[in-house]
């Protein structure tokens, strides 16, 4: 673990404090980093939601709430949740149509079983205790709901991981130099993605928070991984 992912780790607020550095070129940037890719990978997120007139969805680490507007075109009520309050107010003022909450995904502000699906994408890296954030999801989806999980991964085909982490090294930083309001916060990003764990650790870390029939699929050949679980 480096320096950089270590001391923000212990130190949440300075991790609120770089999104809200990068919040307003923050869209822009994700498309230029993925390629274009955050596109295709934001509409297996809806795939897998099937959103629906009717449904509650919570959107957790939404940003700018821009995947929230995605998935409440097909008529659900998305509830977008973040804990940088410089995301929230570029949100708020992107989507008004949105309703925006300022939250940590470790201690939701919502009641029990207040929601039919729970989602988050590249954000459970992000969180101090992932694993207490998973209960919390728990907690606050209905019987029978589901979970959607979109982070980073580890691509299963060994050439293409070694190309994959000569990009993040040494490509990504350089973007990053380009397009972000903040290029140092890229250095974070990078690290956290190398040190976060592969698909199969993350699928059993969704059990052992009491989701059940967890599955995930490789998305870009594994640079993300998408899991689903219902809650029992």
């Amino acid at each position: 673990m480096g320096v950089m992912r270590a001391t923000l780790k212990k130190d949440p607020s300075r991790v609120a404090g770089m999104f809200d550095d990068v919040a307003e070129r923050y869209d822009i940037t994700n498309t230029v980093l993925t390629m274009g890719q955050v596109y295709v990978w934001r509409a297996a997120v809806k795939a897998a939601l099937e959103p629906k007139p009717g449904m509650k969805i919570l959107d957790i680490a939404a940003g700018t709430g821009s995947s929230s507007a995605f998935y409440a075109q097909a008529g659900a009520e998305v509830v977008a949740l973040d804990f940088s309050i410089g995301m929230v107010e570029v949100g708020q003022r992107r989507q008004p149509q949105l309703d925006f909450i300022a939250g940590d995904a470790q201690a939701l502000p919502f009641a029990d079983e207040s929601f039919d699906a729970v989602t988050i994408s590249y954000g459970l890296r992000n969180v101090q205790d992932p694993d207490l954030a998973l209960r919390e999801m728990l907690r606050v989806t209905k019987p029978g709901g589901r979970l959607v999980l979109c982070e980073f991964s580890t691509p299963t085909y060994p050439p293409f991981n070694a190309l994959y982490r000569a990009y993040l090294g040494k490509a990504l930083p350089a973007l990053a130099s380009v397009v972000s309001s903040d290029p140092e916060a890229y250095d974070y990003l990078v690290e956290s993605i190398l040190d976060w764990p592969d698909q199969r650790a993350i699928a059993t870390r969704l059990q052992d928070a009491g989701w059940r029939k967890v599955a995930y699929r490789n998305l870009g050949g594994g640079i993300v991984a998408l899991h689903r679980g219902t809650k029992p």
